[in-house]
This record gives C-alpha cells, sequence and structure tokens, in this order.
C-alpha cells in the first residue's frame, strides 16, 4: 500500500505481516531517477527497510531477508 510512511523519522508501520512503500525521485547531476523506500515489519515486529529502483526489487530483498531469518 503506497502510504506516508513515516512520522517524525519514524516508520509508521506497525501491524505485523504488513508492507508500506512510497515512491521518489532522486535527482543527480541533473539525471532524474525514480526509487521505492520499502517497510516491512515481520510476524514477530521486527523491521525491514530498503530502498531500490522496482517495487519488485525490494520484494525480492524482503523475501531474502526473511528466508535468512529461519
Amino acid at each position: 500500500m503506497a502510504t506516508k510512511m513515516t512520522a517524525n523519522g519514524v516508520s509508521t508501520t506497525i501491524t505485523p505481516g504488513t508492507e508500506q512503500y512510497e515512491r521518489f525521485m532522486s535527482a543527480h547531476r541533473g539525471k532524474h531517477t525514480l526509487f521505492y523506500q520499502y517497510d516491512y515489519r515481520a510476524h514477530e515486529g521486527t523491521l525491514f527497510s530498503t530502498v531500490a529502483k522496482t517495487l519488485k526489487e525490494c520484494r525480492k530483498r524482503r523475501d531474502e531477508w526473511l528466508a535468512q531469518k529461519k
């Protein structure tokens, strides 16, 4: 779900098993690039956060993180 992810610099992803993401543009030397800021709250309460160029890549990283936790 795309929504406001932070309040005062703290993730608003509270409910375990949920994800939130925002799209943002980064500009470097005149070149604009779209990125996704992605947060996922695991069932035990830990927070996974990443930035990538695609939502698919963010979810892939999340899945790898979850696999390492097992």
